[in-house]
């Protein structure tokens, strides 16, 4: 009877350690690091991410407007002037191109200055507002 229990721990032992291993091969699966960081410069795993390459030049008015100030200029989001729509524009335009693309570059009221594109340069922000009014005249 002895031999026999001693036989069933040994067997249970057995078992609770190949389970705790087990577990804890799990444990160390689930915790491992997703990723690493590599910075510029460093070989790091099998191909480093390729780097940005500087733009060929300013973008177009219509890019521009598609990229940035189609949210509002679209939807009217904020009381912003449709594009297209040349009764809520005539106003604005009266006010003469360099007033409307000083309140594009610099905000006004609800409009964030750059219409919330802070990497656009003036000139990209300038082209968009020569877009909208073309079209909304």
């Amino acid at each position: 009877m002895k031999r026999v229990l001693v036989a069933v721990l040994v067997v249970f032992g057995l078992t609770t350690g190949a389970v705790m291993a087990s577990v804890e091969e799990e444990i160390r699966a689930r915790i491992e690091p997703v990723g690493e960081v590599c910075l510029e410069g460093d070989q790091c795993g099998t191909a480093a991410a390729p780097t940005q390459t500087a733009s060929a030049g300013p973008r177009s008015g219509e890019e521009v407007f598609n990229a940035v100030c189609t949210a509002c200029h679209s939807t009217g989001a904020a009381g912003a002037p449709m594009v297209g729509d040349t009764a809520a524009w005539a106003p604005r335009i009266d006010k003469g191109m360099e007033t409307l693309i000083s309140h594009a570059i610099n905000g006004f009221n609800a409009m964030p200055a750059k219409g919330g594109c802070a990497s656009c340069p003036d000139e990209e922000i300038k082209a968009a507002v020569e877009y909208m009014v073309g079209k909304s005249k």
